[in-house]
């Protein structure tokens, strides 16, 4: 029997969302961490072209394996042998696929606390071990060598995650490095989450596989590429680890769709409509961070990357879901609860995803302003 798995909260936000804008509400979903745009229209395109001339199957895409090591060849400087890349239907399966390749029920896996919901539902579905380092504001919600280094005793994985969801925060080169320094010498296997690469806005991000070759890496083309309908992503795997992911993804998923495929091959080469949308981002970005200090929300990791910010509502709150399911029946605005990512202090938090129109983030804040101005400070 599994046990300890938690739902993941802001799901239910999302559902009450649609059940108000079908009661005829206007409803701006800023819950989740999924662009409003849809794929590059050339992926579009292709997928048209496919759908009418191809029956498709079971499928793995070479083409689409070889693009993706052309990726770490021209982004990072790695070099990544396509046989060791897995495409699976986004990262939620490459997660799984990278816990079950390397570690066994029991293993104790480590990480940071905020940090995405389902690192630890997974660890526990999986009947792992969840450590989570209580990352706070002090280190910029993000984990750091020291603090890997002083886990008693060693756990057998760690997750990596930079541009890191709830924050944004991105770990700095150096520290990356000194990471990847301490888990080698603690024999400690990293898995590292890289699907919000591409989606910085202080400059280029390094890939795990530059300080660890051995690293499992994750990846997907739901955020950047903006293709989170479509279902698609890979693992990369060190080469002693290929045949047992091979087994498992045989086993458990066979492939990701191949009309999903067919797009992401050409979607990854639509370089200007991809950073047309960074450019929206990085607008919404800075609209938040102006306005959400004059509501009250002064306290905010700093959102490097992805497209999120993580605000403290201490001063108004300590109850974040029951606090974001207020702010979405008044304002119509959705917002994720903060108890998601981090169990313990999270309570006093909420996440804003700006991964929509610059309208709509400006239409959000009209209405949700009036609202933090109401509120009393308990």
């Amino acid at each position: 029997m599994t046990s300890g798995v938690e739902p993941f909260r802001a799901i239910g936000i999302s559902r009450l969302a649609h059940a108000l804008k079908a009661q005829g509400r206007s409803v701006i979903h800023m819950e989740f961490g999924q662009p409003s745009t849809g794929a590059p229209p050339a992926a579009i395109a292709r997928a048209h072209a496919v759908l009418d001339a191809e029956a498709m199957g079971y499928w793995e895409s070479a083409s689409l394996k070889d693009r993706i090591a052309r990726l770490y060849a021209d982004r990072y400087g790695v070099t990544v042998d396509p046989d060791g890349i897995l495409l699976t239907c986004g990262a939620s399966p490459a997660l799984v696929l990278a816990l079950s390749a390397r570690f066994a029920p029991g293993d104790r896996i480590a990480m940071a606390r905020p940090g995405y919901v389902a690192y630890r539902n997974t660890v526990r579905a999986l009947h792992m071990t969840a450590v989570e380092i209580d990352c706070g504001p002090d280190v910029r919600f993000q984990l750091t060598a020291a603090a890997v280094a002083a886990l008693d005793p060693a756990p057998q994985g760690l997750i990596v995650a930079s541009p890191a969801n709830p924050t944004g925060t991105i770990i700095a080169d150096q520290e990356l490095a000194a990471i990847a320094e301490v888990c080698r010498r603690r024999g400690i296997a990293i898995i590292s989450d890289e699907i919000y690469h591409g989606l910085s806005y202080v400059g280029p991000v390094p890939s795990m596989l530059a300080f660890d070759p051995q690293a499992a890496v994750i990846n997907s083309f739901s955020k950047y590429w903006s293709m989170a309908g479509w279902r698609l992503g890979w693992l990369i795997v060190p080469p002693d680890r290929v045949a047992a992911a091979r087994a498992l993804i045989g086993n458990l998923f066979l492939t990701p769709p191949s009309l999903a495929q067919h797009a992401g091959l050409v979607a990854m080469d639509q370089h200007e409509v991809l950073e047309g949308h960074l450019d929206v981002y990085r607008r919404n970005r800075a609209l938040l961070l102006e306005a959400l200090p004059r509501m009250g929300l002064e306290r905010i990791a700093p959102p490097d990357g992805a497209f999120y910010v993580y605000a403290d509502i201490g001063r108004f709150s300590d109850d974040s879901l029951a606090f974001c399911e207020a702010l979405l029946r008044n304002t119509g605005v959705a917002t994720a609860p903060g108890v998601d990512f981090d169990p313990v202090h999270g309570h006093r938090f909420m996440r804003f995803s700006f991964a929509v129109s610059t309208a709509e983030v400006q239409e959000a804040l009209s209405r949700i302003e009036p609202w933090f101005a109401a509120r009393t400070t308990p």
